[in-house]
């Protein structure tokens, strides 16, 4: 299954106005080698195992492939993970056709938010909200699996 998705810093806060939802998500790398990652997650009260591949040149797609698993063996593999383990805040929020998932990062990445919206295809228009700023998508420091081996708060 193929990913396209864009990636944008967070200007401010107002979209948890409009955020429908959001969970904690605890996430750690049981592998972040450059050509694919091995991701074990706790989101809410169940648990998944993630596998992506590498991105495409303008970083907007990717492999991915997700199963999800029973919460307790998660939470067991969890502790095999390289540190540190990712904790965020994942609102959801609706705008216009798409959902944008904008993530709070805690801990060592505490200070940064980056929102994220899947697409059918690159090309695909979606509508900016006044709260995204600069796009990222395709800058390896923005990822999940980098966050986990030089934290926001090295840089």
């Amino acid at each position: 299954m193929q990913e396209i998705e864009r990636k944008f810093l967070v200007k401010n806060d107002t979209y948890k106005a409009q955020a429908m939802s959001h969970k904690r998500i605890i996430q750690g790398y049981l592998s972040a080698h450059p050509q694919r990652t091995v991701r074990v997650r706790v989101m809410g009260e169940k648990g998944f195992l993630t596998i992506k591949g590498k991105s495409n040149k303008t970083g907007t797609t990717r492999f991915e492939w997700e199963k999800e698993i029973p919460l307790f063996e998660a939470q067991s593999l969890l502790s095999l993970c390289e540190e540190p383990i990712i904790d965020k805040i994942r609102y959801q929020v609706p705008v216009a056709n798409h959902v944008f998932e904008v993530d709070v990062f805690a801990a060592n990445n505490a200070g940064l938010v980056i929102a994220e919206v899947e697409l059918a295809h690159e090309l695909e228009n979606y509508t900016s909200p006044d709260w995204l700023g600069k796009e990222v998508t395709g800058e390896l420091k923005y990822y999940n699996s980098k966050l986990s081996q030089k934290p926001y708060k090295e840089w």
